[in-house]
């Protein structure tokens, strides 16, 4: 992508924008697509005047997609855009398929395909592309800004969020000299987000144990650092390819603190250390620290601001989840703030955003902190390690880690008496050879009724166009009936039997409005 001011449909700019959003990252671009989606007026401001890094590109721009992310993307029509994937491998894994294909890891130690017991999530029916996998950070934004941009968000780059007032129903953004005017401001700006810091948001948690290093640099003697990830007396340190290289230094975040410059003289004393060599260091080409400092807002929501995204929680980067924690925010957030805006949004409906996601957030923030801690280079840490290490190589264990990693064990409590309620919704296909996350494209939430029952379609057809009716057979239908599913793909009813009527009502009038209220 070319350095930019400003894209999107500026000459149809309004005086007041529905969702101002702070941030051009995944999160501010996919938030983007989910409220455009719903005909709502979008601006991002993004201080970076050129989207483009190196960090964003391999190897350092790798992520692993979880299947929340996959799906989200299918049910978008965003995920046959990603190209990389297709012909990538990952250079931290074995490449080998069937049971030896390593599915994930905890703090290093890898778990394999074989161990998992899929049966543990009975009704989770993966697309072809699998539970997880890997992309590349630059090619996402890319796909999400033109699709973002296509729908007529307006991104206005080099224009850094420099303060904002609420009064009533508006807020009044400020960008140095330029003032914009919106309903809602979202914060999707980062872990040091301007909107969370002067919102008025606690930001709770831990500090750091580590300073991170991910380095690109000129090795005199690349072959002295073993390849992969290497635990040693003093730390860990990662290569991926000659001179690409990660450093964890157990110096409780210092030298991140410090904003001391990295030089090539401090990066060889710090992986002379770490690695226990005396690998010489000559051009250093790409340097940037880190942490794994682990914080989260108390509260996601503050009159007319929101949070998302690294905004809203930070944490260290072991395995990847930010990205994947944070398009999840969107998702959930994005249909229910274009509902709050336009009118049709049960009461409770934004609230329910903090209700569900935080849980969510702090379990990530946990999973985080536990890999850290039993990577320290400590007698008590390698024990820990040792037995999670054995524990990964069991059946239970490795289906442990990959609910965890992959997420498909995420579960809102929504109440309701099946099983698959609060959970992803499966990916059916109709015997029509048509798949539920086809029928997700525009947004709307979904009544499967596998059975054709005449009480359901007058559901239906009581909200309008919120809710798509559909109905026939599927290949493979997990025993169900009926569904009710909301426009981020949750299941927010199921039945396996003859419906409840009454208990389908009452639970679509906990996400949508009914055209009236006729209904006894």
């Amino acid at each position: 992508m070319k350095a930019t001011i400003e894209t999107g449909q500026s000459e149809k700019a309004p005086a007041l924008y529905d969702v101002i959003i702070a941030g051009a990252g995944p999160v501010g671009l996919f938030l983007a697509c989910e409220l455009a989606l719903a005909r709502c007026s979008v601006l991002i401001l993004e201080k970076a005047a050129d989207p483009d890094s190196p960090l964003k590109h391999m190897p350092f721009g790798m992520r692993g997609l979880n299947t929340p992310t996959i799906e989200a993307l299918h049910r978008r029509d965003l995920f046959d855009q990603l190209e990389i994937h297709k012909h990538l491998k990952n250079p931290h894994m074995h490449v080998v398929q069937g049971p030896g294909r390593q599915a994930g890891h905890f703090a290093g130690i890898p778990f394999f395909e074989g161990n998992v017991a899929t049966t543990q999530w009975p009704y989770h029916l993966p697309d072809a592309t699998g539970n997880s996998l890997i992309s590349e950070m630059a090619e996402l934004e890319t796909v999400l800004t033109r699709h973002a941009e296509d729908s007529g968000v307006i991104i206005k780059r080099g224009l850094a969020l420099t303060g904002f007032q609420q009064a009533g129903e508006e807020v009044t953004v400020q960008s140095g000299d330029l003032t914009f005017k919106s309903r809602w401001l979202v914060g999707c700006d980062g872990s040091r987000s301007v909107v969370r810091k002067a919102g008025g948001f606690d930001f709770a948690g831990t500090e750091p144990a580590f300073t991170g290093y991910s380095i690109r640099v000129d090795l005199t003697d690349p072959e002295k650092l073993l390849p992969g990830r290497n635990m040693t007396a003093h730390g860990m340190y990662l290569q991926s390819q000659p001179g690409y290289v990660v450093i964890q230094d157990f110096d409780e975040g210092a030298f991140h603190r410090s904003g001391a410059p990295v030089t090539p003289e401090h990066v060889q004393e710090v992986l002379r250390r770490v690695s226990g060599t005396d690998v010489t260091v000559g051009e250093l080409h790409i340097a940037t620290t880190w942490t794994d400092r682990a914080r989260q807002a108390t509260a996601y929501h503050n009159g007319r601001l929101l949070l998302a995204g690294d905004a809203a929680h930070i944490h260290a980067p072991l395995g990847g989840q930010g990205l994947n924690l944070g398009l999840s925010d969107a998702m959930n957030l994005g249909w229910k703030l274009a509902a709050t805006l336009q009118g049709r949004a049960p009461e409770g409906l934004l609230d329910s955003y903090y209700t569900e996601r935080y849980p969510v957030g702090a379990q990530v923030l946990d999973w985080s902190r536990a890999q850290v801690a039993i990577m320290k280079p400590e007698q008590e840490a390698r024990a820990l390690y040792a037995i999670i290490r054995d524990l990964l190589q069991t059946r239970d264990g490795a289906t442990y880690a990959a609910g965890r990693v992959w997420g498909t064990g995420i579960h809102y409590d929504l109440g309701g008496d099946h099983p698959l309620t609060g959970r992803s919704v499966p990916g059916f296909v109709l015997e029509s050879g048509t798949s539920i996350s086809t029928c997700m494209h525009q947004g709307q939430g979904l009544l499967i009724d596998f059975d054709g029952h005449a009480s359901l379609k007058e559901l239906a057809d009581r909200y309008g166009d919120q809710i798509r009716y559909l109905t026939g057979s599927a290949k493979e239908r997990l025993g169900l009936s009926a569904l009710l599913v909301r426009p981020d793909g949750i299941v927010a009813w199921a039945t396996g039997e003859e419906p409840d009527v009454p208990a389908a009502y009452k639970a679509a009038d906990r996400w949508f409005v009914r055209k009236d209220s006729a209904y006894q």
